[in-house]
């Protein structure tokens, strides 16, 4: 058997989140609080200020409950072989696999979290019941510019990336080429797109003030959908905030291992569904 942790993004926030874990790890918490300069625990459990699905706020509650399952689980069931995270929850990844501590990692999803709240004029939309190839056939032919593939979560459930004008133009042209379903997600920014080029300069320039540890467990890079190397870590997550997230291929390089038993250590069970969906494709 070979035991993988998969490490959730954004769009698994839920109020509540993480209610069990803040008390087993007042340590952590409080240097969460001391960097963020919040009660990351109010944040999660309560969000009086109705803050928790904003960007900036989102990425760090998502990384200090992914990483405090992390920790349960590994003392109740021991580390696991490999791991993966979808976007920002590759950062919880590397931080199961030693790349850093809990603060530097908390400190860097701060940054990328602030970067990307700041992208405007951006959308995107699910796209369901499409292949990656017929999906880049509409953006071919569609006549609406500056549309990118973006998140390859499952062979038939992918997310586009642009502006948001073609996002909202775009969806008749979908429709009738046979999508099950368009839906606009509620973003401000084109993430995992050249729109955020800007943004990830930015972030390079702040990730050249941290030294990397070398990885302790292989890690699934979104970037190449492979196992890191180690002087990949800090040009893989520049080119993240850019570049498509390869779920569905790094899930499916992961199902090869020996008798792969998979676990989502963190809010909610996008992922399972994922793993689900992709599993039946094959």
């Amino acid at each position: 058997m070979t035991k993988i942790s998969l490490f959730p993004g954004q769009g698994s926030q839920q109020k509540g989140m993480g209610a069990d874990l803040f008390d087993l790890f007042p340590e952590q918490v409080a240097a969460a609080d001391k960097e963020l300069g919040y009660s990351i625990k109010d944040l999660c459990l309560h969000d009086a200020d109705d803050r928790l699905n904003a960007t900036q706020f989102t990425q760090p509650a998502l990384y200090v409950v992914s990483c405090l399952t992390h920790l349960k689980t590994s003392r109740e069931t021991g580390a696991p072989q490999f791991v993966a995270g979808h976007s920002v929850g590759e950062y919880a990844a590397l931080f199961a696999a030693g790349a850093f501590d809990f603060v530097t990692g908390l400190r860097l999803v701060k940054k990328r979290g602030d970067l990307m709240s700041k992208a405007k004029n951006g959308g995107m939309a699910a796209v369901i019941g499409m292949s990656r190839e017929q999906i880049a056939n509409v953006i071919r032919d569609c006549g609406h510019p500056h549309l990118y593939i973006a998140n390859l979560n499952t062979p038939q459930q992918i997310v586009i990336s642009g502006a948001r004008e073609s996002i909202l133009a775009a969806q008749p042209a979908f429709e009738s080429a046979g999508a099950q379903a368009y839906i606009p997600l509620k973003v401000s920014g084109a993430f995992h797109s050249p729109f955020m080029s800007q943004a990830m300069d930015v972030f390079s320039l702040f990730l050249d003030q941290f030294d990397f540890s070398e990885l302790r467990i292989p890690t699934i890079s979104n970037v190449t959908a492979l196992p890191y190397e180690n002087d990949e870590i800090r040009e893989n997550l520049a080119l993240q905030i850019t570049h498509p997230v390869r779920w569905c291929d790094s899930v499916q390089w992961l199902l090869q291992q020996p008798s792969p038993e998979f676990t989502e250590v963190g809010p909610g069970n996008v992922l399972t569904g994922m793993l689900r969906k992709i599993k039946t494709a094959r």
